[in-house]
């Protein structure tokens, strides 16, 4: 039919035009060893066009992999932009992988260049000789120390973008890839996931829609959650596309210095996975913390204590989210609607501690493992969590796996086990290899350790499957103390009665230091596993 509307590609060109020409005065900071660097979007991207102009000059192939080694910081940024904008593939290393991976995803990749830290260097420089095909390292030097790697050409970023002239954008493929990022490896190789011009300009919409995490012009926000993983949650790219002012932590992640730049650069929107607001809390006591509006986390379940812990505190719950890096990463986010508003707060508090109602654009279902039966969404049935939309996976990146993590319509099978109540919000109850299957039934292991947590004594708390001769598993809980407190199995188990169900009452509780995290901060069930590989329960005999 004639007269319908034009047919523009959506390609990440328009973000960085826009924020070039709309926003040019709006600042990106960025927390040093020494202090704070400050520069406009204006200079942001001219300096990101001359660094587009010097990957030309590294010779670097048009569609070649441009991968990076770094905290969350100004210059990260302008590669995020450079790279796909001028035709190339960014591609993000998580620094905390173990070596291996790190070299196996380099050459699955096949990345061409390594931007990395000076700071960085010297988890690097080691695993140089590993890489197949990169021909070039660029330094870029933050203040810390690191020796340059041998055997390949090592540059000087600001050297290398100094001596070019500002390049132009030609991008028009919307289907083109963008960037690229794996998955943490927990269990095998990391699977990549490849993004397209066209996913990640729609995936920043839903970034910015007001009923997902609404990021807009008036924003400061502050990206905790690293550059490094799923592209930031979207936040650097709908930060720019807004032109909100980015503030950038570098590598100050301890929790002091993020309350600090909370109160000092006025944040707003402050995004990070719930180990790190859990260290935060306390030190945002006395501080002046009026600016923020929004505290999105993600990355796993947010248990209740700690977001009902932040409201108290400073008037602000935290925003639980969900995604996963074959979902760009947001797909669903915990904003109450009006229709539950007049809930009494208690009911509140689970919604708000619910993994949230899909964004627009994403499709949610629930469906049987056995059988592939669609449930309903009656808040009762539990099933696997899958999604379709314009920024979900499609498959991995050369990867004989990809069919097994996907239905026969499409859908991407992600591994959890949720349930939906009827108004669409999702609850998250556990992952599918970490549910305690015991006698047949499924006790929930998030569920289990949330109420746990919610205990005043306790920091963490992760419960895994132990292997017992009568009901084949039963829960095992690993339990971290609060500093200055004591706690014994008979309280934990205590507290927990009229909390949960009896048979869900963990079978033993043991006290650690610390719950074994993963490289983007989840908790490592299968370090625990391996831990307590031979652990025999007291009930054993029963």
């Amino acid at each position: 039919m004639q007269g319908t509307m034009q047919d523009r590609p959506l390609t990440l060109n328009h973000l960085f035009e826009r924020a070039e020409r709309l926003n040019p005065t709006k600042e990106v900071v960025t927390a040093t060893a020494t202090g704070v660097d400050r520069y406009t979007y204006g200079e942001w991207a001219d300096r990101t066009r001359r660094l587009a102009a010097a990957l030309d000059s590294l010779g670097i192939s048009p569609d070649g992999r441009v991968a990076t080694f770094a905290w969350n910081t100004g210059r990260h940024l302008e590669l995020y932009f450079a790279a796909p904008c001028s035709g190339r593939v960014l591609h993000t290393l998580n620094i905390r992988l173990f070596p291996e991976q790190v070299t196996y995803i380099v050459n699955h990749a096949e990345d061409e260049v390594i931007f990395v830290d000076r700071s960085l260097l010297g988890l690097l420089a080691p695993l140089m000789p590993t890489f197949r095909t990169v021909r070039h390292v660029v330094v870029m030097e933050d203040g810390g120390q690191g020796p340059d790697p041998e055997g390949v050409e090592v540059l000087d970023y600001e050297e290398l973008i100094g001596a070019q002239a500002p390049a132009e954008f030609g991008v028009d493929d919307e289907y083109r890839a963008a960037s690229m990022c794996y998955t943490s490896g927990t269990t095998g190789n990391p699977k990549g996931v490849v993004y397209t011009h066209r996913s990640t300009f729609l995936h920043t919409m839903g970034a910015m829609l007001a009923d997902s995490v609404g990021v807009c012009e008036s924003d400061v926000v502050l990206p905790v959650v690293p550059m490094f993983h799923a592209n930031a949650w979207g936040l650097a790219h709908a930060g720019v596309a807004s032109g909100a002012k980015l503030v950038m932590p570098g590598p100050n992640m301890v929790p002091v210095k993020l309350a600090e730049m909370i109160e000092s650069e006025d944040v707003t929107l402050a995004a990070g996975v719930p180990t790190i607001w859990m260290g935060v809390l306390p030190e945002l006591a006395g501080r002046d913390t009026s600016s923020l509006r929004a505290i999105p986390c993600g990355g796993s379940a947010v248990p209740k204590a700690l977001s009902e812990a932040y409201r108290a505190q400073i008037g602000l719950p935290i925003l639980q989210a969900w995604g996963m890096t074959e979902t760009s990463p947001v797909a669903s986010v915990a904003n109450v609607t009006t229709v539950l508003e007049g809930l009494p707060e208690d009911e509140l508090a689970d919604v708000r501690a619910s993994q949230g109602r899909p964004v627009l654009g994403v499709e949610l279902r629930i469906a049987d493992q056995a059988t592939g039966e669609i449930l309903p969404w009656d808040g009762q049935s539990r099933g696997e969590l899958q999604a379709a939309g314009p920024w979900i996976a499609a498959g991995y990146y050369d990867d004989p796996r990809s069919p097994e993590s996907f239905t026969d319509d499409g859908w991407l099978k992600t591994g959890d086990v949720a349930v939906m109540t009827p108004e669409g919000y999702v609850r998250i109850v556990d992952r599918t290899k970490d549910v305690v299957k015991s006698g047949g039934e499924w006790i929930s292991s998030v569920e289990l350790e949330n109420e746990i947590m919610a205990h005043p004594k306790v920091a963490e708390a992760a419960v895994i499957g132990v292997p017992h001769p009568k009901w084949a598993e039963r829960p095992l809980a690993c339990v971290v103390v609060k500093p200055g407190e004591e706690l014994t199995k008979e309280e934990v188990v205590e507290f927990l009665d009229g909390r949960v169900a009896k048979w869900w009452l963990p079978d033993d509780v043991v006290f650690i230091d610390e719950v074994p995290k993963t490289s983007v901060g989840k908790f490592s069930k299968k370090d625990l596993r391996d831990r307590f590989d031979d652990y025999t329960l007291p009930t054993a005999g029963d």
